[in-house]
């Protein structure tokens, strides 16, 4: 039998293990290439798919095998991560670029091909590469099985809403310039709606998302946290949202007039309108959550929320309400909208918490510094460079590919298998800081065995000041079984753990001052990321590597790379 048949029938099994008899393979090119955009007056050329800002829309259902050309025809690398898709044997797809794959160079194309296994819901895509996803993202919608229904009333119609950062300047150029003083970076000018900043800012009321809807009726909202830096709040005047699913799990639902979502976050609600033309129009505005000692894009982003009226009204005349968000800093919002957050824990949606732990884990989250480089003057705490770092350890990016290195055997002088499993040096976490702020840089995986049932504490430090950190873990869901303030007791705080219907979801923010428990079973195996999705400590190290071997079983190993894979 040769390759080619041997392909096939590979292709023909993995068809049989799809939940779907009516699967379909999807198709779609994204061509990488440079485009003017306008926003608050100021035009500049950014990196774009198919020229178009957000990227354009990405629907599939359940079972169904996604084949997405990327051609490259931009001078900076490209890699595009499929964010919340668990990517299950399909880890050379998954994108962060140096973890999963060497980026794709100017001039070059990959294709990304994988099965949706199991999901359904709200995802994004977006760039993995620098700050690139600044402009480069856009929605992925997995609708359930054909013969499936919502576990709600189907809604009358389904809308995207992506929050996003503007930049006046070049992303490149800002974080570049921050790595190279050490210091913080510049705040983005703008939030935006599905990439418009709205009329509260200056020069930008013709750039205004619109939402128009019609009495009585049931909206689906899918929102997604696309902004580069920053948690936001969120809420639609006179309107209540009924939160149903989170990260793409459904949850029990419940109402609120406020939403709280961390970067790399996304949450379906179902707006239900009023039952007549209310006389009226409303703002749906966002501004952020803080909880850090840096700087922040202090601002607010408006959409509209319009009623369709059967006679003809000027819109303008009509009063124009305003929602009223929580404060800045508001962290007993987050915390009670947080607890609220219980999956559905249906026969058909159950929530598969692991029991059992084969391995517990404590990682410490936080700043730090790096000392300056020589002959250089520094714009950090005492003329050192900001760092971060997990278990202390700032996590450098290798030159190649840790997951081609892990697969071929070639990881000698590329990672260390030795990720530490708590920290090296224990002080009161959320007290005073110690002395010492500096950090290790190095290249750590911590290496799991296939089947792995692990239990993480993730803990903020006081270290340059206590700060909120939206974490994101690819290739896996997660529970988290608990949360709470100021240092993790072992002890105590396993008790009040909820191991029945606790979130499941991929992306969670670390309490600034607190701590976070997940569980997850390390079923999947590969090269797996895990990193803060605030972009800024991203590139400051706050991210490291699950490396989870192969089982025994055919089925559990990863297979060979794809021959397209791109090269360093």
């Amino acid at each position: 039998m040769g390759a080619t048949e041997i392909f096939l029938l590979s292709m023909m099994i993995a068809s049989c293990l799809l939940p779907s008899v009516s699967a379909a393979t999807r198709h779609y090119k994204f061509e990488i290439k440079m485009q003017n955009v306008t926003r608050l007056c100021h035009t500049k050329s950014i990196v774009t798919v198919n020229g178009q800002f957000p990227g354009p829309r990405i629907v599939a259902r359940e079972g169904d095998r996604l084949e997405i050309e990327v051609v490259n025809h931009v001078h900076n690398n490209i890699s595009i991560h499929w964010h919340g898709i668990r990517q299950v044997r399909s880890g050379w797809a998954d994108g962060p670029a140096y973890v999963t794959q060497c980026p794709i160079q100017n001039g070059q194309k990959y294709l990304y091909n994988f099965t949706i296994i199991g999901q359904r819901g709200t995802f994004w895509w977006h760039a993995h590469i620098s700050w690139l996803r600044s402009t480069l993202y856009g929605p992925i919608i997995i609708l359930p099985n054909k013969n499936t229904p919502y576990p709600f009333a189907k809604p009358y119609k389904e809308i995207p809403i992506i929050f996003g950062e503007w930049f006046n300047a070049d992303t490149e150029a800002i974080i570049s310039q921050a790595l190279q003083t050490g210091g913080g970076p510049n705040v983005s000018d703008a939030y935006t709606i599905n990439g418009l900043p709205g009329p509260l800012y200056n020069c930008s009321a013709k750039d205004t998302f619109k939402l128009k809807v019609k009495p009585g009726k049931t909206y689906l909202l899918r929102l997604i946290n696309a902004a580069l830096n920053d948690e936001l709040f969120f809420s639609i005047a006179n309107h209540t949202l009924q939160i149903i699913d989170a990260d793409g799990v459904y949850v029990k639902p419940f109402e609120t007039n406020t939403i709280i979502i961390t970067p790399g976050q996304t949450h379906n609600v179902l707006l239900k309108t009023k039952s007549h033309f209310p006389n009226a129009t409303f703002y749906m505005t966002a501004r952020p959550y803080v909880t850090g000692p840096g700087t922040f894009d202090n601002s607010t982003v408006a959409g509209i929320l319009e009623y369709e009226s059967k006679t003809k009204l000027h819109l303008k005349n009509l009063p124009l309400f305003k929602p009223l968000l929580p404060s800045l800093n508001d962290t007993n919002f987050v915390t009670n909208f947080t607890n609220r957050l219980r999956s559905l824990a249906s026969p058909q949606y159950p929530a598969n918490v692991p029991q059992n732990v084969d391995r517990r884990l404590f990682f410490t989250v936080g700043l730090g510094t790096s000392p300056c480089d020589k002959n250089k003057t520094c714009q950090g705490p005492n003329g050192t460079k900001f760092s971060a770092s997990i278990n202390n350890v700032s996590f450098v990016l290798p030159t190649t590919a840790l997951l081609q290195s892990h697969f071929f055997g070639q990881s000698k002088g590329v990672y260390k298998p030795d990720f530490p499993y708590s920290p090296l040096n224990w002080f009161n976490y959320t007290g005073n800081p110690p002395n010492n702020t500096l950090v290790a840089n190095d290249t750590k995986l911590m290496v799991l065995p296939f089947n792995t049932s692990v239990e993480l504490v993730m803990q903020d430090t006081s270290i340059l000041g206590l700060e909120s950190h939206p974490l994101h873990l690819h290739g896996f869901n997660f529970f988290v079984v608990g949360q709470g303030f100021g240092n993790f007791d072992p002890k105590k705080d396993p008790s009040n753990f909820n191991l029945v219907d606790p979130i499941e979801r991929n992306t969670v923010g670390v309490p600034s001052g607190g701590w976070v428990a997940i569980r997850f079973l390390a079923d999947n195996p590969g090269v797996w990321f895990m990193h803060c999705h605030l972009e800024v400590h991203t590139s400051w190290g706050l991210k490291m590597a699950w490396l989870v071997q192969d089982g025994k079983l055919p089925n559990q190993k990863l297979p060979p790379p794809p021959m397209d894979l791109p090269k360093c």
